[in-house]
């Protein structure tokens, strides 16, 4: 295990680095551990939702290559941590190819540094918000096929992207993109039923604590993501994350302060 790396105050905070100390890992900067720490001052149940965030992404990440995907885009994936999406695609399918996107130019390197003497694995630096510019890269083209299924993973990058940089639209351009029988993991922070008093000081340390403050949005507005022709959510449909089953809800889950709604759609 490495060590963690040295402070540089000239870095902005990283949602991706803080994402990899709340899970555990290593490749994380002293700025990111400060506001991390804030944060677990305002709210003690960040840690406890990042882990089962990343939880969620396992499991649903096992069920999809399960069902014979074998190549899956995992955008705004942050750092390869604990459990990648590669690794659970490569337990069930050792030929499976994964593609990770991020634009944090501080991944790039270390992302690259973790993949290496794996020729099915990949990282380009792309951003969420420029599909076109996904799909099109070289190492899309030459790593997928894209006209056999893909699972696409977009596990807790959408409530980065704010309503005035066409969020939904940014995710129908992708699917409309995916051949039939593909499936779509989604994951979003909601505003529906948290505590107030944790809403209320986030909200006020959303913009100082994070390079991109997170968009919070409804159980409502978190569905539209899923609604497009030919996609159908699979069972239990959109749920709490900690909830979240192939096929089910479980009622045996921690109840935390804020709600991460997860779900798994499949294209016709």
């Amino acid at each position: 295990m490495r060590p963690h790396q040295q402070s540089d105050d000239r870095q902005p905070t990283s949602a991706a680095r803080m994402y990899d100390y709340f899970l555990g890992g290593t490749n994380n900067l002293q700025v990111d551990r400060d506001a991390a720490a804030e944060g677990l001052r305002y709210d003690p149940d960040l840690g406890k939702i990042a882990q089962a965030n990343r939880q969620f992404l396992i499991r649903a990440v096992r069920h999809v290559a399960e069902q014979g995907v074998s190549q899956f885009l995992d955008v705004g994936s942050g750092l390869p941590t604990q459990e990648n999406v590669h690794e659970v695609a490569q337990s069930i399918n050792p030929g499976a190819r994964t593609i990770y996107v991020d634009s944090d130019p501080s991944v790039l390197p270390q992302a690259e540094a973790l993949l290496v003497g794996d020729e099915q694995t990949r990282f380009i630096k792309a951003d969420v918000r420029d599909p076109h510019g996904i799909l099109t890269h070289p190492d899309t083209l030459r790593h997928f096929d894209v006209d056999q299924p893909w699972g696409l993973v977009l596990c807790s990058v959408l409530h980065f992207v704010p309503d005035a940089d066409d969020a939904y639209g940014v995710v129908f351009r992708l699917m409309e993109a995916m051949p039939p029988k593909s499936y779509m993991v989604f994951a979003h922070v909601s505003s529906t039923d948290i505590d107030p008093g944790i809403y209320k000081i986030m909200m006020a340390a959303n913009a100082k604590s994070l390079s991109t403050p997170v968009t919070y949005r409804t159980v409502e507005e978190i569905a539209r993501f899923f609604d497009q022709p030919g996609w159908s959510l699979l069972e239990p449909g959109l749920v709490d994350v900690q909830r979240w089953q192939p096929g089910h809800v479980t009622d045996d889950y921690t109840r935390l302060t804020a709600r991460v709604l997860g779900g798994v759609a499949q294209k016709a």
